[in-house]
């Protein structure tokens, strides 16, 4: 009887974990499914993913679309990294065909940023299905703007298949794009941490005239079921695909918008090259344990350090000592998350006042301040060295923003 029992026991467990779990929210590719495909039928399908493009079975949007009888899918773009993932950063993709489906696959990351009007012969709508990571750095949402684009010029229609932004819809930081500096790591006029869904993002540029020549595109959003701005991407219950290699987890997001700008000097600085990419500021020049002290003596709110020490198992600094500081969230609400690179730079100067991580640097100057959006942040903050000094001139355009934002909220 009690062998019977514990196998009764097990097979409950067993059938208990192995029971489709549903997660809280459905995504616009399931949602869409679920309506038969319906905006998309006798239209011909060009299709913007990657790996991030998949329901939450983690079926790829490719093979759905490949699959279904109501979807003539009949090209394929890809953003940096590639349609299957298969790209490193930055590397340069050409046009070729998917091995899978067959179908060709255009780059969106090489000679061309933004499709041509040979790419969009024979489409008649474009749909983008791509998970973000909520920082305008972060080259995805260029890629949606730029295609939004070519469509208006083209006549082509856009679907954007809605997804969570990681970050949650209520976070604000940064500063927005001036003149002069914007590039494909800051194609828009939002703040660095922008806080819409990719759906919301859409709307936003082509309502306000963002798009080349002031142009609108033909814009339909699939919204999601049962997201709430003040969602985590854990409380969401759906799974988390690497959006980039060293964006591994969900909470990498975070860490990527709490120190991205800063490892535009050196990514060794904040673990690229280690196992911690984005989660950790150190140097070959600091000693991890007075940093962690002064850094915890600041008190933000919603973080705590602890010294770490390392060497970078790649990059042009692998096998060099280094220490520094690895970051904790305790609440996740309210901590600041573009502050703390900048509260770094400011006490590990205070810690070596004849060092600096802007030094030896200079080359990366440019890029820094496109990812900033502007260089009145970086010249500022060299004056003294004080966060302080920067903190009105990072912070004044997000508040604007979010609350021009708010017409364009979805949820």
């Amino acid at each position: 009887m009690k062998k019977m029992i514990i196998t009764v026991l097990l097979f409950s467990s067993f059938s208990m974990f192995a029971q489709k779990i549903e997660p809280k929210v459905k995504t616009g590719i399931e949602v869409l499914e679920s309506k038969k495909f319906d905006i998309l039928k006798n239209k011909r399908v060009g299709l913007i993913t990657n790996p991030t493009g998949v329901n939450s079975q983690l079926k790829s949007t490719v093979d759905i679309f490949y699959e279904s009888k109501s979807v003539n899918l009949v090209a394929l773009f890809g953003p940096e990294h590639g349609v299957r993932g298969n790209f490193t950063a930055g590397a340069h993709i050409g046009t070729e065909s998917d091995a899978k489906t067959g179908l060709p696959v255009f780059s969106l990351y090489g000679k061309n940023r933004k499709p041509s009007a040979e790419m969009l012969k024979g489409i008649d709508v474009l749909v983008y299905d791509i998970q973000d990571v909520g920082s305008r750095s972060y080259t995805y949402i260029s890629t949606l703007g730029l295609a939004m684009e070519a469509a208006a010029e083209n006549n082509v229609e856009v679907v954007v298949l809605d997804r969570p932004n990681p970050l949650g819809g209520e976070r604000f930081e940064g500063a927005i794009v001036e003149d002069g500096y914007f590039s494909f790591v800051s194609q828009y006029a939002v703040p660095y941490v922008y806080g819409l869904t990719p759906g919301e993002f859409a709307i936003y540029i082509n309502e306000n005239g963002m798009l080349s020549n002031g142009l609108k595109c033909k814009l339909q959003v699939v919204k999601m079921e049962n997201w709430q701005r003040s969602m985590t991407f854990e409380e969401t219950g759906l799974p988390w695909v690497p959006t980039s290699p060293h964006i591994p987890r969900a909470n990498s997001s975070e860490y990527y918008a709490m120190s991205g700008i800063l490892g535009e000097l050196d990514g060794s600085m904040i673990g690229v090259g280690y196992t911690l990419p984005f989660e950790v500021f150190a140097t070959d020049w600091l000693d991890g344990e007075i940093l962690a002290k002064e850094m915890n003596n600041l008190q933000l709110e919603g973080v705590l350090f602890r010294p770490i020490h390392f060497k970078p198992y790649y990059s042009e600094k692998k096998g060099k000592e280094f220490s520094g500081v690895q970051v904790y969230f305790t609440d996740k609400k309210k901590v600041k998350l573009t502050e703390i690179q900048f509260r770094f730079a400011e006490i590990a100067h205070k810690l070596n006042p004849d060092t600096s991580v802007f030094d030896n640097s200079e080359k990366r100057f440019d890029m820094f301040d496109k990812v900033c959006g502007t260089n009145k942040i970086r010249e500022t903050f060299l004056k003294n060295h004080k966060f302080s000094d920067i903190e009105e001139l990072w912070n004044k355009d997000a508040i604007i923003f979010k609350e021009k934002a708010k017409k364009y909220f979805l949820y």
